[in-house]
């Protein structure tokens, strides 16, 4: 399977995090786990079409998807041969962008609305005029690049006084904007700050537990499975897989 991250350019850059390409011409069908990484997403599948399983069903996807925040890992399996475009938005930019409802997508892929215009061919140019109007210093993005700052290592309270606003209203604004609360947002960060620390296949966990400023191991070890299902020591970092791709930006 090759995987293939590329970087935004200009004012696309307020709104993409990065653009990704997955494709693999093997058309055994591989279930694979998804995690979550603080991140909303458009796909397109120019291959087969992929099964996801969120809620405990298979079902087959359509090409054209939007997803939104997830709080748990869930599963996907290819259908036959991978052909992958994704897009890696900011936690804000659909709400931005498109004027979606975030509180709405939560734990949920689905298909993209036809009202969006996006030029595959052209993706980061369309992204570029798209921005154009993009809001600077909204108070919901200053919170949430403040969690990113902190590695999620923060307080509701800390990301009150940062932004200056009350936390009623932050809570307002994550609802509309991002989807889930500011606390869990920061968890999800936290959680994918592991995999940056990650650098061995024998991991010094003790320090990995502090630098991700967790309580202690035990905490540590709960919040892990919370999210990927596994404990730690049985999940398979160095493994060439999608979730591993999205949570390791710098590979």
């Amino acid at each position: 399977m090759e995987f293939r991250r590329i970087e935004p350019t200009g004012l696309a850059a307020r709104a993409v995090d990065c653009y990704w390409i997955v494709k693999d011409d093997n058309s055994t069908r591989v279930k694979q786990k998804i995690i979550p990484d603080g991140y909303a997403e458009i796909i397109f599948h120019f291959g087969s079409p992929y099964r996801i399983n969120l809620d405990g069903n298979w079902k087959e996807q359509g090409r054209r998807l939007l997803a939104g925040q997830i709080t748990k890992h869930f599963f996907l399996e290819n259908t036959g041969v991978v052909d992958i475009m994704g897009i890696k938005l900011k936690p804000t930019a659909p709400a931005h962008l498109f004027g979606i409802a975030m509180k709405d997508v939560v734990d949920k892929v689905i298909g993209l609305d036809k009202k969006i215009k996006i030029d595959v061919d052209n993706v980061d140019q369309c992204f570029n005029e798209l921005c154009k109007d993009y809001p600077a210093d909204h108070p919901a993005d200053k919170a949430v690049e403040f969690i990113f700052s902190k590695k999620g290592m923060v307080t509701v309270a800390s990301i009150c006084k940062e932004v200056s606003v009350s936390e009623r209203y932050l809570q307002q604004l994550f609802r509309k904007y991002v989807g889930v609360s500011p606390k869990f947002f920061a968890r999800v960060v936290r959680f994918s700050y592991i995999f940056q620390l990650i650098k061995d296949k024998d991991p010094d966990w003790a320090q990995v537990v502090y630098e991700a400023g967790y309580y202690d191991q035990s905490h540590f070890i709960r919040n892990f499975k919370a999210f990927t299902g596994e404990d730690p020591s049985e999940y398979i970092f160095a493994e060439k897989n999608l979730a591993n791709f999205f949570m390791k930006k710098n590979e």
